[in-house]
């Protein structure tokens, strides 16, 4: 500090911190930290610094370090779990601060942050679940948290941060998993579908919303002049980007506008159980299509009216509701059958694979 007056530069650093002055608190810090002077103190407020300076991929690196020199305190847990969560890598936040809740159980800022990362996870649930045992008192923000997740678990969709939390998770083993485990087989339906309403058209301009890694890419290649695809999860998009069947990608939320573009062809295939309300949707990708362009898509089938949510939290679509809502948004049906996208525990999925021709 300017006056001198605090002879402990790890002290100095804190209150430099408090001030905001993160740069001048790194200045201190990190000298301290290179020659291992200053201890677990200095490590985590030069994280903590990193962090506040915009520099995440330096407090990341020493966060992760310090957890592994000091595993069994719960501080460097909470520490690394916090820079996780502030990069918006959410699933290794909630596993670190989980654990530092498993070394200090009564760890009211761990179990906070966590609640946090489960509700930008998507998951409100698990997001009340843990603030149920804070106190307000102590946590400024806590029942405007609380307000956020009670109303994210009335909405009419899936969370966008539930999906891409989600996708990001299983983006490792995904087509192992899918082909192998659920025998998926959407992407190849749509295919079927599409030759029975545009048989033989190739030189499509195509866009495959929740494209995944690729699956109904590779499908739609040779009927593709210039294929899109469009995705929540940043790592499924890099595999759908190793894949190379591709020409554009997009990190994006269908229901938030498609862009200036417009296609031929658009393909859903198994996205569309993630919304529960496919009005935004239908608007979207209406707007998306050149005249008398199709979209082709797979649901989850429900019997009866409109749509529910199911016991996997995916949503189910009725065929009254999908008829329904096309003809509101300027198609016709040209293709509507009965499939099975996947299996779950071995047993067959009910679906409906579905071509809309827009007509205005």
């Amino acid at each position: 500090m300017q006056d001198g007056s605090f002879e402990n530069p790890v002290d100095a650093a804190d209150q430099l911190l408090e001030a905001g002055r993160a740069d001048e608190a790194i200045a201190l810090l990190a000298p301290l930290v290179e020659l291992s002077r200053g201890g677990l103190v200095a490590r985590l407020l030069l994280a903590r610094a990193f962090d506040l300076a915009g520099r995440s991929s330096e407090a990341i690196a020493l966060a992760q370090e310090t957890a592994g020199l000091y595993p069994d305190i719960a501080e460097t847990s909470l520490a690394y779990g916090a820079v996780l969560l502030a990069s918006e890598n959410l699933p290794d936040a909630i596993a670190q601060l989980q654990r530092a809740l498993r070394l200090e159980s009564e760890n009211a800022e761990a179990r906070y942050l966590l609640g946090c990362a489960w509700l930008d996870a998507g998951e409100p649930e698990q997001a009340l679940a843990a603030f149920s045992r804070l106190s307000a008192d102590d946590m400024p923000q806590l029942s405007d948290r609380i307000a956020e997740a009670e109303a994210m678990q009335l909405r009419p969709r899936s969370d966008a941060g539930y999906v891409r939390h989600l996708f990001d998770q299983f983006s490792g083993d995904y087509d192992e998993r899918m082909l192998g485990q659920l025998a998926y087989r959407a992407p190849q339906t749509l295919r079927e579908l599409a030759q029975f309403v545009i048989p033989g058209e190739t030189g499509l301009a195509v866009l495959d919303l929740g494209c995944g890694t690729g699956l109904s890419g590779a499908a739609f290649r040779d009927r593709a002049e210039h294929l899109t695809g469009l995705d929540l999860s940043p790592a499924m998009l890099e595999k759908a980007r190793a894949r190379g069947a591709y020409d554009t990608l997009i990190t994006g939320d269908i229901e938030r506008g498609l862009g200036e573009a417009l296609y031929d062809l658009v393909i859903a295939a198994d996205t569309l159980v993630y919304l529960g309300d496919l009005n935004a949707t239908m608007k979207a990708v209406a707007a998306a299509l050149k005249p008398s362009g199709f979209f082709l898509f797979t649901t989850e089938a429900k019997e009866g009216e409109d749509f529910e949510l199911g016991p996997k939290r995916r949503w189910r679509h009725s065929e009254s509701y999908l008829r329904g809502l096309a003809a509101q948004h300027g198609f016709d049906i040209a293709g509507f059958m009965t499939c099975v996208p996947r299996h779950e525990a071995n047993v067959p999925v009910p679906g409906f694979a579905v071509a809309l021709r827009k007509i205005r």
